[in-house]
């Protein structure tokens, strides 16, 4: 009897290999689109946190320090996908300038992420917190300024609820169809 005839050779045929790659690639054609799906939702939900939590920053620092803070888009045009900035506001012209406080600032979120404002003083973009917590307007101190944030980024949306009081809350329209 031979050496050879008595070992197994362990491995995979040819015609094993073939079909695992066929049944490996039909899951990826399946799962692919689901995965950038969950992708798309991710950055979504992460852009919408993060200015959620710089909405929050602004409202509690000017509490901490009793006095005016500004939240405003970085760029003139008020996009504030590209980037915002919470500064506290001497001169009360809602432009971070040399000397003012710079307490945070956001460079531009992932490409295709667009975020639409509709606020009560839409005359330019901004959000103005007052010592007490509460949002106000360039006009009139007393006046609130309140509205939405609607993120989106291509078939998915999120979006800010900012209250009269100034106090924002998250919803995501595809799902709270009626209080969002």
């Amino acid at each position: 009897m031979n050496a050879f005839s008595t070992l197994r050779f362990k491995g995979f045929s040819l015609v094993e290999l073939m079909a695992v790659l066929m049944i490996s690639s039909i899951l990826l054609t399946i799962g692919v689109p689901s995965f950038r799906t969950l992708i798309q939702k991710q950055r979504i939900t992460a852009a919408t946190n993060e200015f959620f939590a710089a909405i929050h920053l602004a409202r509690s620092e000017a509490v901490q320090r009793g006095r005016r803070v500004d939240f405003v888009p970085t760029e003139p045009d008020g996009d504030w996908a590209k980037g915002w900035v919470i500064f506290v506001d001497s001169n009360n012209n809602q432009k971070p300038e040399p000397g003012e406080q710079i307490i945070f600032s956001r460079g531009a979120l992932p490409s295709g992420v667009a975020i639409d404002a509709t606020l009560t003083d839409s005359s330019t973009q901004y959000l103005a917190y007052n010592g007490t917590g509460r949002t106000r307007t360039n006009r009139n101190s007393d006046t609130p300024q309140f509205g939405t944030f609607l993120f989106k980024l291509d078939n998915q949306s999120r979006k800010i609820i900012l209250n009269m009081l100034g106090r924002p809350r998250l919803c995501n329209p595809e799902i709270d169809k009626t209080t969002c």
